[in-house]
């Protein structure tokens, strides 16, 4: 490994380094953002509060008045007497199930009350619900000569069929609010149609919009409380925009939306809610809070969403669609939808983005055809790709190769001038060497650099693939979770509460290359290059160890996996590629002949010559001074 090897692998720990700083900084940030918020929201609860006050005492069903003959009577809560009935009634649960997933609604305000995926289960063994019963709230908020929120009221099932439902509040002064759900054999999605039927003369002529609140509760379901929540978060998206926004990921927050959504997602690791309006949300605020590892009662996160749609009043019948997706973050899944549901999955930038989904899957998707073993379909896929690459990675190691063999001639100079000030001598005849040699000075870097975006395609693909959910491979009993062998029962600070084997291994294995490739490597008194032979040998595998031991194990694997290779790869060239007694020769047959220079040598040594005329007039100035 050259100097431009290891100048690749450093910028790599920084950008690494940098990324996480930046995360810090933003989260700071955000911090403050949210206790701002959260004081407004605040005095905004308290206001809210002290109203619902004041109109839950003049509402309130125990509420009681006096009449003149000393009777008492109640108070109803609505002036409507369909109302009131409604509001008293007791709810009950209605299901619709097909071969995907199981959904149940209650007529309790004609919501969705549970949904279990099938086929699927939590870590602990128990069926998959993305929300268990009870714990989602949908309500419908329209002014009807009083304000009506449909949560409060108990509809009427008017219609049942294994696939669809029908329910409806009616009013006294006539017409009806109308939810009708249905669902389709082999898809995860709720088809749902709010009708206002014969509401013309119920709802003024002046009310043009109506308010859709939603709150739900979404339960821990993987292994690692801190992987599962980095990759939690809520989404929403603008019609023609790329890819969604979101907030979340680990941090509670909220967030205020004045144009027009075409969809939000309450999206867990793997498992998603996705509430669309084909016709658009106008507006919308979006709150999620996460609750702490040890909760009791194993929830992950709560999702909020205050949604206004646009209503056109006077019409004998209103109808407004939703669909609802109550299912997993599987790309081919969410594509076929159409309604770019699966850019939730972080599958990286345009760049790495488009490896991922054009190459690192087809290839996934290809080998399950034929392998049911996960741990050896990442093996044939670390090999593909690695073969793919090797007329990148061959420059990069046959050019290791030949630095190490140059070595003795590189010493020779180190002792030729051991100055500091004959450095840019130094270098100018370093530059010749390899131009005798014929290294190219650009030969480590450049192909690291470009194996860059596979590297993080694989850092993103791992940690977000449902595929490697729950699978087995040797000692890992799921590739998707980090693998522990050891568990503290304490969190550590850095570490964790555990010791994840593949990312150990992955370290180890990083330090013996880079260790390997280091020792014979040119300029060993350099303190430069000794600091960076510290990075590369001992700061970067201990580095990638505490960012990979919580992560997904598959992951980990696929880099050790990738280190072993290249290992393999590095021997094999210096064995039977590079020949250090014919680069020998070369140099001993060209010494003492001008070299023509390359314009990138060229441009060098002027750049080095205006560092020294601009040395030197500086050194003037202070003589004068």
């Amino acid at each position: 490994m050259d100097k431009n090897t290891l100048i690749g692998i450093v910028l790599m720990g920084l950008l690494l380094f940098g990324f996480t700083f930046y995360q810090n900084k933003q989260y700071q940030k955000q911090a403050a953002y949210q206790a701002q918020l959260d004081s407004i929201a605040a005095v905004d609860r308290f206001r809210a509060d002290s109203i619902a006050a004041v109109e839950a005492a003049s509402r309130d069903t125990s509420t009681s008045i006096a009449v003149q003959d000393g009777t008492v009577e109640a108070v109803n809560i609505y002036k409507d007497s369909l109302l009131e009935a409604a509001h008293s009634g007791e709810g009950e649960v209605v299901t619709l199930s097909n071969d995907k997933f199981e959904v149940a609604f209650t007529t309790k305000g004609a919501q969705p009350y549970s949904a279990r995926i099938k086929d699927y289960k939590t870590y602990g063994g128990d069926d998959l619900y993305l929300f268990k019963p009870g714990a989602s709230q949908l309500g419908i908020k329209v002014y009807a000569g009083e304000m009506v929120n449909t949560a409060d009221f108990n509809f009427s099932v008017v219609e049942k069929t294994d696939t669809s439902l029908v329910m409806r509040l009616p009013f006294s002064g006539g017409g009806y609010i109308e939810q009708r759900y249905s669902i389709r054999e082999g898809e995860y999605l709720v088809s749902n149609a709010l009708a206002f039927v014969g509401m013309e003369n119920v709802i003024p002529k002046n009310v043009f919009s109506i308010d859709m609140d939603y709150n739900m509760t979404i339960p821990r379901m993987e292994k690692g409380f801190k992987n599962e929540s980095q990759y939690s978060k809520l989404d929403y998206y603008f019609s023609g925009e790329k890819k969604p926004s979101d907030i979340g990921k680990s941090r509670s927050t909220s967030k205020r939306v004045d144009t027009k959504v075409s969809w939000f997602a309450f999206q867990q690791q793997f498992f998603s809610a996705i509430f669309r309006a084909p016709k658009e949300y106008s507006s919308a605020e979006f709150d999620i809070k996460f609750f702490p590892e040890d909760d009791p009662e194993q929830n992950l996160m709560t999702c909020q969403a205050g949604m206004r749609v646009d209503f056109q009043p006077g019409q004998m019948e209103s109808v407004i669609p939703f669909e609802y997706y109550f299912g997993p973050n599987h790309y081919k899944t969410l594509k076929s939808y159409d309604n770019k549901f699966e850019r939730i999955i972080p599958l990286g930038g345009s760049v790495v983005g488009i490896f991922t989904k054009y190459v690192i899957i087809p290839i996934f998707d290809f080998l399950r055809k034929f392998i049911s073993n996960f741990g050896i379909i990442i093996l044939i896929m670390t090999l593909l790709i690695k073969l793919v690459v090797l007329p990148f990675a061959y420059k990069s190691y046959s050019s290791s190769a030949k630095m190490q063999a140059i070595k003795p001639e590189i010493d020779k100079l180190s002792a030729k001038y051991p100055k500091q000030e004959d450095a840019m001598k130094k270098q100018q005849a370093q530059m010749d060497l390899y131009k005798r040699a014929g290294i190219s000075p650009m030969g480590g870097c450049l192909p690291m650099l470009l194996q860059f975006p596979i590297l993080w395609a694989m850092f993103r693909f791992f940690p977000a693939s449902i595929e490697l959910r729950q699978q087995p491979f040797l000692w890992a009993e799921d590739l998707s979770a980090y693998d522990s062998i050891i568990n503290f029962g304490t969190r550590v600070p850095l570490l964790g509460d555990h010791i994840s084997l593949f990312a150990l291994l992955m370290a180890i294995s990083m330090f013996f290359y880079s260790k390997l490739t280091t020792a014979s490597q040119p300029g060993a008194d350099d303190p430069q290059m000794a600091s960076m032979r510290f990075m590369s040998v001992w700061m970067m595998p201990v580095m990638m160890y505490f960012i990979c031991n919580s992560l997904s194990s598959g992951l980990s694997y696929y880099y050790l996996l990738s280190n072993l290779i290249t290992m393999f790869e590095t021997w094999v060239i210096k064995k039977w590629f590079v020949h250090p007694e014919e680069i020998q020769a070369k140099l001993k047959a060209t010494e003492g002949k001008k070299q023509p220079k390359s314009k990138w040598q060229q441009r060098l040594e002027e750049a080095q010559k205006m560092q020294a005329q601009m040395q030197r007039e500086q050194a003037k100035k202070n003589g004068r001074r």
